[in-house]
């Protein structure tokens, strides 16, 4: 069994969080009202990033460790801008 963390873009441009063990799912829960919380009024929510994990406990660290995350980091996370990523983690607590 595969486990995701993946990363909505939500109406407002703001972005969500998460993980599940079914992405196709929770992106129809997301999109109804099934859910109540951050994103039900900011819908609809499309798929930016995800990622599959062998273990519920790697996608949970992964959602915690990209919730601390920076809008620019998460931005070139979905972009695959490695480079960008990198830097940003470098420059981390180093802001002028």
């Amino acid at each position: 069994m595969a486990f995701y963390t993946y990363i909505l873009k939500c109406a407002d441009g703001s972005f969500y969080t998460g993980h599940t063990d079914n992405l196709d799912q929770r992106l129809a829960q997301q999109q109804s009202d099934y859910f109540t919380g951050y994103t039900f009024k900011r819908r609809p929510v499309e798929l930016a990033w995800s990622e599959n994990f062998a273990t519920r406990y790697e996608a949970l660290e992964a959602e915690k460790r990209i919730k601390g995350w920076t809008r620019a980091k998460k931005q070139a996370l979905i972009d695959g801008d490695w480079e960008l990523l990198a830097e940003l983690a470098r420059n981390y607590g180093h802001r002028g």
